[in-house]
């Protein structure tokens, strides 16, 4: 018998205010066209002043904990993956931890931009494994709208905020690909290209700072890196891409999602899109649309899953799962 962190709920949650792209027509030289054309992106959700990251992570913490039919105190662990934390310190996942009424366990933050989740599953993935854990809540939230600059069109129009959450529990599993829960994880990361994706600001800065990106220069990176880490998590299995129910990228932009998913010889017919109505999300973007796409009726039991993931530092990943 093997052990498997198998996924027992799901939720999300996006902010009340919802901006569509002609709101940034009357602050910058772009369009609705632009935007689209360029991104695939027609409107994203912005917290309000008072909608932190670990408030939003607590709504899809308390969504996914209703879906699995727990409690907060059936948890052992919170991992919050996030790079727009409340503070400095404590943790994102600590205020979560607080704010569910959880009483016992542990709860940490995970910081890889984007690809912030996928770490966060991998690692959630490991302390089930090694007995550590036997569930474990993982969240993904960002408030990128704070670190925006609203003087560049060429970042500004790309993300939104949010938050998704999935509960994992260990279950046994026979050690097949057939098995339910998370299969095969790939992390990698690169810190040669910082430049490309950054925040030009931080604490030891002594400044907030605002987002950097050399947009081209990510988009050739992101679906050569992407299909690579996909390939190499279905390897570890001895699967390929006719294996694949679904892929559910990060939702960065619809270039990349197509580029990728023909590098990896899949329709698009199998692949989960969200990015038109809540932009970039970095580290709640998979979880949102594993939320919405279980909602919608896409996904379903027994459904092999690939996610992936690319952010600054650059650092990016994948997981295989089964539904």
């Amino acid at each position: 018998m093997t052990v498997r962190a198998v996924v027992k709920g799901v939720g999300h949650y996006l902010p009340e205010r919802v901006v569509e792209n002609s709101y940034f027509e009357k602050l910058l030289d772009t369009s609705d066209e632009w935007i689209r054309s360029r991104s695939g992106i027609e409107r994203r959700h912005f917290a309000a002043t008072d909608e932190t990251t670990s408030k939003m992570a607590t709504f899809a913490a308390r969504a996914a904990l209703d879906d699995a039919g727990l409690q907060p105190d059936d948890l052992d662990a919170i991992i919050l993956a996030t790079s727009t934390a409340d503070f400095t310190f404590p943790s994102a996942a600590t205020m979560v931890q607080a704010q569910l009424g959880m009483t016992g366990g542990f709860a940490f933050d995970i910081q890889a931009v984007c690809a912030g989740f996928v770490y966060a599953l991998a690692n959630a993935n490991a302390l089930i494994l090694s007995g550590q854990a036997k569930r474990v809540l993982v969240i993904g939230a960002e408030t990128f709208s704070s670190i925006m600059d609203w003087t560049d069109r060429s970042t500004c129009v790309l993300f939104g905020d949010g938050a998704g959450a999935l509960v994992l529990e260990a279950q046994q599993g026979q050690g097949t690909t057939d098995d339910t829960g998370i299969l095969a994880t790939d992390l990698n990361s690169d810190g040669r290209y910082r430049d490309l994706l950054y925040v030009d600001g931080g604490v030891s800065t002594k400044s907030t700072g605002h987002l950097r990106m050399q947009g081209n220069q990510v988009f050739r990176h992101a679906v050569e890196k992407l299909a690579s880490t996909a390939h190499t998590s279905l390897a570890k299995l001895g699967l390929g891409a006719d294996d694949i129910d679904w892929i559910v990228p990060h939702q960065a932009n619809i270039r990349i999602i197509q580029g990728t998913a023909r590098k990896l010889g899949i329709g698009m017919d199998k692949v989960v899109v969200t990015v038109q109505d809540h932009g970039n999300t970095s580290a709640a973007s998979i979880p949102l649309a594993l939320s919405v796409a279980r909602a919608r009726g896409q996904i379903k039991s027994g459904d092999l899953i690939v996610t992936e993931a690319i952010g600054g530092g650059l650092a990016w990943g994948s997981v295989v799962l089964r539904w």
